[in-house]
């Protein structure tokens, strides 16, 4: 599902308005429908409104983006991640997937005022492979048996 055109076309950039719109109206239950699109404080507050990007992979691991780089290859993402170790936030954290490997994006929105100080660390998917189908990349059913990995008996 996701590729090239995903990310660096409209489909991308139309989730994270949604994100937006969605998070701004929330503020405001009480206005109408038909007000909504014309709304002076929903406009303004959906301007002010910070993005938290997520990518969740088929093989558990979960990265924030911080930023897409633009890059000639069409074959990959290339992202600059927000790192959770501090060893690597003295630097830039460039990741490399390949889009068949992402299997949800998520884009959470808020605004600066309300945002919590302590992020909880958003892991998704078990991290651990014995609690993995790998066929679809998401958690097994207790008991249920499921293919090894290459290499694990």
């Amino acid at each position: 599902m996701f590729n090239h055109d995903w990310f660096h076309g409209p489909a991308f950039q139309e989730q994270q308005d949604e994100a937006r719109w969605r998070c701004a109206n929330g503020h405001f239950p009480d206005v109408p429908d038909e007000e909504r699109p014309e709304h002076e404080g929903i406009r303004k507050l959906a301007g002010e409104l910070d993005l938290r990007m997520l990518l969740y992979l088929r093989d558990g691991f979960s990265y924030e983006v911080k930023d897409i780089a633009d890059v000639p290859s069409k074959s990959h993402l290339v992202f600059e991640c927000v790192p959770v170790d501090d060893h690597y936030k003295v630097g830039a954290f460039v990741v490399s997937v390949c889009y068949e490997e992402i299997v949800r994006v998520e884009v959470f929105a808020v605004h600066p005022d309300e945002r919590p100080e302590e992020y909880p660390q958003i892991t998704g998917f078990r991290s651990h492979t014995d609690q993995m189908d790998f066929k679809y990349g998401e958690s097994k059913p207790p008991g249920k048996p499921g293919r090894q990995p290459k290499g694990e008996t």
